[in-house]
């Protein structure tokens, strides 16, 4: 059975927070599971209302991987006034009571965007790029990224990772590292050490 590309059930929604949880180790940060899945939740809420993109692959009927992209000028369908809330509550907490962990890795991504944008004029971000763990199948992400390039050819791509990602899968993909900083985040009374990364890309 092949890849196909097709449009994001809403059903699937659940499984995308899921996908992203266990792919992003959003576990290192939260050990508590209502906190982990409502995170899990307000993350792919903010991903999806700035998303002009939501590019979803399937296998038959089973959800393989989503790649969301926010490309410039174009149009944003996926914002609702429900998400918005949602991610408006969970800002303030985030402000308020982790400032010193979260704040740190959004601050250091935008420093890195600052200075690579001083120089560069890039035409979108890839904002997220998720596998389903549970195909045994590889090339998913490959697929993903090659229906992207096919749609936006000549433009100029970021995105941001760290070092507890795969980020050797954008290396591989021919995308150039344009900017690293070591942080350091106090989460859930241990320090967590991480490499924020942000990569670019001229779609040829």
């Amino acid at each position: 059975m092949e890849l196909q590309i097709k449009e994001l059930r809403k059903k699937d929604y659940n499984k995308v927070i899921q996908y992203a949880i266990k792919g992003m180790h959003f576990n290192m940060y939260l050990d508590n599971k209502v906190a982990l899945n409502l995170y899990g939740r307000y993350f792919w809420y903010l991903e999806l209302t700035n998303a002009t993109q939501v590019i979803s692959a399937y296998m038959g009927d089973e959800l393989a991987g989503v790649l969301v992209a926010d490309m410039k000028g174009e149009q944003k369908p996926y914002k609702s006034f429900g998400k918005g809330l949602y991610i408006k509550a969970f800002d303030w907490i985030q402000n308020t009571f982790f400032k010193e962990s979260v704040g740190i890795y959004d601050k250091t991504n935008k420093e890195m965007l600052t200075e690579y944008k001083s120089k560069n004029n890039p035409d979108g971000e890839i904002r997220f790029l998720v596998a389903n763990p549970n195909i045994k199948i590889k090339g998913i992400g490959t697929f993903l990224l090659n229906e992207l390039e096919k749609r936006e050819k000549g433009k100029e791509i970021y995105l941001f990772t760290d070092d507890q990602c795969t980020y050797q899968f954008y290396e591989h993909r021919g995308f150039d590292r344009v900017g690293e900083k070591d942080i350091e985040m106090d989460m859930n009374n241990k320090k967590v050490h991480l490499k924020c990364l942000l990569y670019r890309k001229k779609i040829k």
